[in-house]
């Protein structure tokens, strides 16, 4: 028996602002299209700004956003609140669309778990760092909900390289196995930290890998918020509607380095870097904004500074958080502590009461 596959590829939002055919209803929607360009471009702000305090040392090794803003908000944006997002460690403006606090995000990368326990969704997971892990973690969730007959859908990202991984293979085998309400998004930037994509799997595309597990799966500009949401807006109904799971591979590229521990200079070259600005997801939008008279400089300006407002203001939250207590590190991790770190607990204790005193 002979089978034959084709993977769907959606562009709605071309680099220069201008729409294709066929675009959907939410092109129309110019309100929802401003907000959503709000969001992309606070997300921005934010992230530059978490680079320049790693930088100057007042935060720990941090994750970068850009040039993900479409993928990362039309994932977020889509979703309802008692969905379930289980996140890698950079979807902040996914995060931010759910109510996740700027300074949780600068608490976390500031070595400070509390940051974890943010706001928004109670039932949403935590930063995974683990690569593809948390495809399982959302796989599971959607196995509750289905279990139980609740109308909601798990959603989980992986990277381009996650997919490599036997966590996200088994993610898409137990998804098309039961017939998960689950949310697959391959965030495919090009690069898994210095391998690339053509390096990393002989696969003609990605998505194709949800289909071997019986998985609707498509591809999807992920520079463009127009297609990125539509695509998620319909495969949570489908997934809401008991249709089944989905896998949506956004084509986007890793503007930055893949965290402030690397420097992507020593393995790609810039004229690739450049050409991927030609194609960013915040630019193109507001071309769009502008063309129909949604957007103007005026209103670009105002809200540059109501940006660089509302990050100072999150800076100065997150610098202003008391710091955890030592004996915390040992006393949220068993019911009853071992002997051996007790002792180490009481060490800690003591180092921490002579440094304070400071001798």
């Amino acid at each position: 028996m002979t089978h034959q596959f084709t993977i769907e590829y959606r562009q709605y939002l071309r680099p220069d602002g201008t729409l294709t055919d066929g675009a959907p209803e939410l092109a129309s929607r110019l309100d929802e299209l401003s907000r959503l360009y709000q969001l992309m471009t606070l997300t921005r702000t934010f992230d530059a700004k978490a680079v320049a305090l790693q930088r100057t040392g007042k935060l720990g090794t941090y994750a970068s956003c850009l040039g993900h803003e479409a993928a990362h908000i039309g994932m977020g944006s889509a979703m309802r609140p008692e969905d379930c997002f289980a996140p890698m460690y950079r979807e902040y403006g996914a995060q931010f669309a759910r109510g996740v606090k700027m300074s949780e995000v600068l608490l976390y990368w500031g070595g400070d778990e509390r940051g974890n326990d943010f706001s928004g969704p109670r039932h949403d997971f935590a930063w995974c760092v683990p690569i593809a892990t948390q495809c399982l973690h959302a796989a599971g969730a959607a196995l509750a909900f289905k279990l139980r007959k609740e109308p909601r859908v798990a959603v989980a990202v992986v990277g381009d390289g996650g997919t490599s991984k036997a966590d996200f293979n088994s993610a898409v085998n137990a998804a098309g196995a039961w017939q998960l309400p689950l949310v697959l998004v391959i965030v495919n930037n090009q690069w898994a930290i210095s391998v690339p994509r053509k390096a990393q799997t002989g696969a003609e595309t990605l998505a194709q890998k949800g289909i071997a597990g019986g998985i609707r799966s498509l591809q999807v500009d992920g520079n463009d918020i127009i297609a990125m949401r539509a695509a998620m807006d319909e495969a949570l109904e489908r997934a809401r509607s008991g249709l089944g799971p989905s896998l949506i591979e956004a084509i986007t590229y890793r503007l930055s380095d893949h965290t402030t521990a690397d420097d992507a200079r020593r393995y790609r070259e810039q004229a690739e870097v450049d050409e991927a600005w030609t194609r960013e997801p915040i630019k193109r939008l507001r071309l769009y904004l502008e063309s129909r008279g949604a957007w103007d400089q005026a209103q670009e300006d105002l809200w540059k500074q109501a940006c660089v407002k509302k990050v100072d203001d999150a800076v100065a939250e997150y610098a202003a958080t008391p710091k955890p207590e030592i004996g915390d590190m040992f006393d949220f991790l068993f019911a009853e502590l071992p002997k051996n770190l007790r002792r180490e607990r009481d060490y800690a204790l003591k180092f921490a009461e002579i440094s304070h005193g400071g001798h």
